[in-house]
């Protein structure tokens, strides 16, 4: 029986709860403080101090399992290990930790879980065996925990306790090992990937690296035809893939390719990889023979040849979901190192002629403090609900999606209702008096849906305008780079952002969607029912500001030019689906 998803509001209460009130200061929290998509509001998975990559698995008892990289120093200190933790309730309330690997051994981090359809769980990590401290040549003590085995122990009791013996997985050497450091002797490398099971086959993706410390990674993978049925380990077969000397890598793309993971496209042997780079994008190959081969990899695009997806150095995790769809986990924009990882986004895929097309993407997670970065996510399914996980790498959290921000993504572009609720009015050109207040601090959000046809495109054209005599209002203006200008002013603070230059058309009738989204306090243009995520001139094409807006209704009357042949504003952020439906019901 599918299970009732909870309201929103019992959703809230809940979170809040589990999260601790020392987190987030609510007497300035404005909407970000009954916001879901707050990552602060999420459930917390238990840790010792440093935490990373909390993936779950639903065991054969139908509990949680989450296994986790922790210690109780920082990322790479001596003392960093695996650990795992079991949930009854949907990630309300966790077991105490279970070593997988204990504290006072070498090094094991970066764990990701399988369970078989029998119910053994598989936890994979990195152990550094060897107990290799030191470069060749070298005196200086250096991190561990990018180099060793790559381990497994295994758990027939759903998580309760692990087996006494460790095993090895069979790592042949390759080019990027002759080439490091050690000369091979030692392997560097790690792994993201939480293992696919499809097709009575086992698989997962991870980096190995040429030399240390993160230099020169490629894309490799396990894979197993009898892991899923097999409990002898001395029966297990193992290989690594893909054949040859050289991992999925594109030359040209630098020294930085890694965190690869991957998500199968059918039962056939295709399977679809992404990885990270310094590139600003995200990099994505094909295979059609269970990984042995792999295109060339390229700049991953929303549709095949089309326009590219930003991402910086951090994770873009992927996943295949029961429905057989898939989700993208980014940030959506071009940076070239670790930061700005707030908000995360997630964007939705369907195959089509054997190419994966994404969504415009929507805001899945965000904290109410810029620096806060938060990655290593995973996906739980479970009785039709979802639920992601993330860290900050000192604290994890676990966070219940609403269902219909995900089939929104996966119906853009056959979804052609105009969105009705929070609807304040509609209009042509003209003055029309406000009916409601536009306090973003009550409403959480206020979207303007324009259709417009500009016969030129002057600057400072006046489109849209709630303004008063002092300012204090909004207005929606033409500027000299072919695009148009959000302003705000509550009369205490002010903030402009702008559309991506040149995505105005002299003569033709475009629509433009402005979003103020005020729990991430975050501004976004949609045109033409595509998301300006600033293409090759700005690295941001969403705006964020930092001071909370509230009241911006101004002179009560909205004040529509002639350009504008229909406005409809909203007291409320509009998600990116529901502009793009509304994009192509008036089309």
């Amino acid at each position: 029986m599918r299970a009732t998803i909870w309201p929103w509001f019992l959703f809230l209460l809940v979170a809040a709860a589990y999260s601790g009130g020392s987190e987030f200061d609510t007497t300035d929290a404005g909407p970000a403080a009954r916001d879901p998509r707050n990552h602060r509001l999420g459930l917390r998975i238990p840790d010792r101090g440093y935490c990373d990559q909390p993936y779950i698995v639903v065991t054969g008892d139908g509990n949680w399992l989450c296994t986790l990289t922790t210690g109780t120093g920082r990322e790479g200190d001596r003392g960093q290990h695996v650990v795992s933790t079991i949930s009854r309730d949907q990630g309300r309330s966790w077991s105490p930790l279970v070593e997988i690997e204990p504290p006072d051994g070498p090094e094991a981090s970066w764990v990701v879980p399988l369970v078989t359809p029998y119910g053994r769980v598989y936890a994979f990590y990195l152990y550094n065996g060897d107990d290799v401290r030191t470069l060749p040549g070298e005196t200086g003590t250096i991190r561990s925990d990018t180099h060793g085995w790559y381990c497994y122990r295994f758990s027939d009791d759903h998580g309760h306790s692990w087996s006494e013996e460790r095993y090895r997985l069979p790592m042949r050497v390759t080019a990027a090992d002759r080439g490091n450091q050690w000369g091979g002797r030692v392997q560097t490398f790690w792994g993201i990937d939480k293992p696919t099971a499809v097709a009575g086959r086992a698989l997962f993706a991870f980096t190995k690296l040429g030399r240390w410390f993160l230099e020169e990674g490629e894309g490799w993978l396990f894979y197993s035809d009898n892991l899923l049925a097999e409990r002898d380990p001395a029966r297990l077969r193992w290989e690594l893939r893909p054949s040859g000397d050289h991992g999925i890598r594109n030359p040209d793309f630098g020294s930085v390719q890694e965190e690869h993971n991957l998500a199968p496209l059918d039962e056939h042997g295709r399977l679809y990889v992404v990885y990270r780079t310094t590139r600003g994008h995200p990099a994505h190959s094909y295979s059609d023979d269970w990984g042995k081969s792999w295109t060339r990899p390229e700049t991953m695009t929303y549709t095949p040849g089309g326009r590219p997806i930003k991402n910086p150095r951090a994770c873009p995790k992927l996943w295949k979901c029961e429905n057989g769809k898939y989700l993208l986990w980014f940030h959506h924009h071009s940076g070239r190192d670790y930061r700005d990882r707030n908000p995360a986004w997630i964007a939705g895929g369907q195959l089509r002629d054997g190419r994966l097309h994404w969504s415009q993407p929507e805001i899945l997670l965000y904290d109410p403090e810029p620096g806060t970065r938060m990655s290593y996510p995973d996906l739980i399914e479970q009785d039709g609900r979802y639920w992601v996980t993330e860290t900050q790498k000192t604290v994890a959290r676990v966070h219940e999606i609403d269902p219909t921000l995900l089939e929104g993504l996966w119906n853009q572009g056959t979804d052609r209702e105009v969105a009705q609720s929070g609807l304040l009015l509609q209009s042509g050109p003209g003055d029309v008096p406000l009916t409601a207040p536009l306090d973003l601090q009550v409403s959480g959000g206020v979207t303007l849906d324009v259709w417009l046809t500009l016969e030129d495109l002057e600057s400072e054209q006046v489109l849209v305008d709630t303004r008063d005599a002092a300012g204090r209002g909004l207005a929606l203006i033409t500027t000299g780079e072919q695009t148009v200008r959000l302003e705000l002013s509550d009369g205490a603070y002010d903030f402009a952002w702008d559309a991506d230059a040149g995505i105005l058309r002299p003569g033709e009738r475009q629509h433009v969607v402005a979003i103020v989204d005020a729990g991430p306090r975050i501004v976004s243009f949609l045109v033409d029912g595509q998301f300006c995520d600033g293409g090759e001139q700005r690295q941001f094409g969403w705006g964020r500001y930092t001071q909370p807006l509230g009241e911006l209704a101004g002179q009560g009357t909205v004040r529509v030019a002639p350009p504008v042949d229909s406005l409809r504003l909203y007291n409320r952020y509009l998600r990116t689906s529901e502009a793009v439906a509304n994009y192509h019901a008036g089309r």
